[in-house]
């Protein structure tokens, strides 16, 4: 559970958000610190994009899961034409699209998983033509059974690429602590199998902590592959663990985004609240949003981002 902030914490909030507000527009930034509203299922969009821009946030992401209000069933072209209308007034660039699809289902399910890509392509033009989000998603299974399922999972991530690369998007896939692709090296022989320019990575440090990658390692090998960044923190181990909001666990963010500068990377480096903290009696997620962008944005402005 979160608390509220108190007046005292509200203040620095917004004192922080003041000191790192983007001189420019946030759709000419190389690096964007975002939130992604997945975090806040329960607020109306226009809401949700009014506390991300009064905090400081540059970018959002949209999610389009399923009893989201931005879900892939009611986003209309006349909601599509309104919230374009409220990013541009918020001075917000569009990120990414999140959807969680999954590539180890039966022939059906895969098809219909390509229709969404196709919709979602749509979605992302109409949102914002001139540069369109990525759409980023998970890709199912379980840890045990990499070795099982990784022939049928490249066969179909080359699907969702030509797919992709039909609707004139990006697709990015995080590889997921819980999930048949839980490493670095599994993103990387994927991606080797695929070969396709319109397919690239997730990057979230959180499922690679959990077992127990390094962070310089991992960056160095992954980021000339990552075209998004989702940041979240994560407490115990492998065996018993908890996603957390940024800056509640181990993970030097200093660190973390002076290599980002280093390497020259840009992209959108977005908060995701996990279900497993959204999900939980009295959260909050105007507080989320502060508290996150409290945690990370003095580490982002220090690294010249």
């Amino acid at each position: 559970m979160n608390p509220p902030l108190t007046r005292r914490q509200f203040l620095a909030t917004a004192a922080l958000a003041a000191a790192s507000a983007p001189a420019a527009p946030a759709a000419s930034r190389r690096v964007g610190l975002g939130f992604s509203l997945y975090g806040m299922k329960t607020l109306p969009v226009a809401d949700a994009l009014r506390v991300c821009a009064e905090t400081g946030f540059h970018d959002v992401e949209f999610a389009l899961n399923a009893g989201y209000p931005t879900e892939l069933k009611v986003f209309s072209p006349a909601l599509r034409k309104e919230l374009r209308a409220q990013l541009a007034a918020r001075g917000l660039r569009l990120a990414a699209l999140m959807d969680n699809l999954s590539l180890t289902v039966e022939a059906p399910a895969h098809a219909a998983n390509l229709e969404r890509i196709k919709a979602a392509a749509e979605i992302a033009h109409d949102l914002a033509p001139a540069a369109p989000p990525v759409l980023e998603t998970v890709m199912g299974g379980k840890p045990a059974e990499w070795d099982k399922v990784k022939a049928q999972m490249a066969e179909r991530l080359a699907d969702w690429g030509r797919a992709a690369a039909a609707g004139k998007i990006t697709l990015c896939v995080k590889p997921h602590v819980g999930s048949a692709a839980h490493l670095p090296e599994h993103a990387l022989w994927l991606l080797e199998k695929v070969k396709s320019p319109a397919v690239k990575l997730a990057y979230d440090f959180s499922h690679y902590q959990l077992r127990g990658v390094d962070l310089g390692k991992s960056l160095d090998a992954l980021l000339p592959h990552t075209a998004f960044i989702h940041v979240k923190d994560s407490v115990g181990d492998l065996g018993k663990f908890h996603f957390v909001l940024p800056g509640e666990g181990k993970i030097d963010y200093a660190d973390y985004f002076r290599r980002l500068k280093a390497a020259n990377w840009s992209g959108s480096v977005c908060v995701e609240v996990s279900g497993q903290v959204f999900s939980k009696p009295g959260y909050d997620p105007v507080a989320a949003a502060k508290k996150s962008f409290t945690a990370l944005a003095p580490a982002f402005s220090a690294a010249g981002l």
